[in-house]
């Protein structure tokens, strides 16, 4: 190898070793203030969230919200996609569906599920203090019961799929989302991390195999490409994956 080759590699090897932390280095109080620099610094403050957050907390609702800066990414993915027909698996008090229903252009509509009346009531209450409640039909019920229902009433298919909703469950909701899509189709599944263990085989835990069962059946269908990416921050280990329906 000529000499000026290796001189570029080894800078580049200096460079890399000396800036790039490495993950021991790291802690959970860290991914904290990262998230909270980049919320304050490209998200910035959102008083209908935060409202909906804060009543949350006061009806004694647990933290299952997505983050601000995940919020934005959804409400961007939606945006890039141009969609006008968002279907949301998983409402609970409403934060992601609200990120979801500002992307919507004129017209555009959401409807989300939400198996908990209770959920269902409260995200209903913070769709409207966003001024989104035009936009979004919140329905009640398993979703493995109301995802048929859909498919019967003739809706779909959808731009965007957002799946948030009981593990365990994941399997059938990816059968009945791609019934309800078509070529072009963005399928965002929260939660496949879980703190790493989707990659223990043997765990029995019914979330995770849920899970790694639901990234089989994407990585042997023809009509799916995907990925997924870990995050950490202020929701702790976990990631989310992307699937691009690519025939109908």
């Amino acid at each position: 190898m000529p000499c000026f080759y290796r001189c570029i590699r080894s800078l580049i090897w200096r460079s890399c070793s000396s800036t790039t932390p490495v993950l021991g280095s790291m802690s959970e109080e860290r991914w904290t203030a990262v998230d909270r620099y980049i919320v304050e610094t490209l998200v910035g403050s959102d008083p209908a969230v935060e409202t909906a957050i804060e009543a949350g907390r006061a009806a004694g609702l647990p933290a299952y919200d997505v983050s601000p800066n995940e919020g934005k990414l959804l409400f961007l993915l939606a945006r890039i996609l141009g969609a006008r027909s968002i279907l949301e698996i998983g409402t609970f008090a409403g934060y992601s569906a609200i990120w979801l229903a500002r992307a919507l252009p004129p017209g555009g509509r959401l409807i989300t599920l939400e198996a908990d009346a209770g959920y269902a009531e409260r995200a209903r209450a913070n769709l409207v203090l966003a001024g989104l409640a035009g936009a979004v039909e919140v329905r009640v019920g398993p979703a493995l019961e109301t995802l048929p229902r859909l498919a019967r009433e003739g809706h779909g298919p959808f731009d965007l799929i957002f799946i948030d909703a009981d593990k365990r469950n994941n399997p059938g909701y990816l059968e009945w989302s791609l019934r309800l899509s078509r070529h072009g189709t963005l399928i965002v599944a929260d939660n496949v991390v879980r703190g790493g263990q989707v990659a223990e085989p043997d765990n029995a835990d019914p979330d995770v195999q849920g899970v790694r069962r639901f990234n089989e059946m994407i990585a042997s269908d023809p009509r799916l490409t995907a990925t997924a990416i870990q995050t950490v921050g202020t929701k702790g280990w976990d990631g989310f994956a992307l699937i691009f329906v690519t025939a109908g």
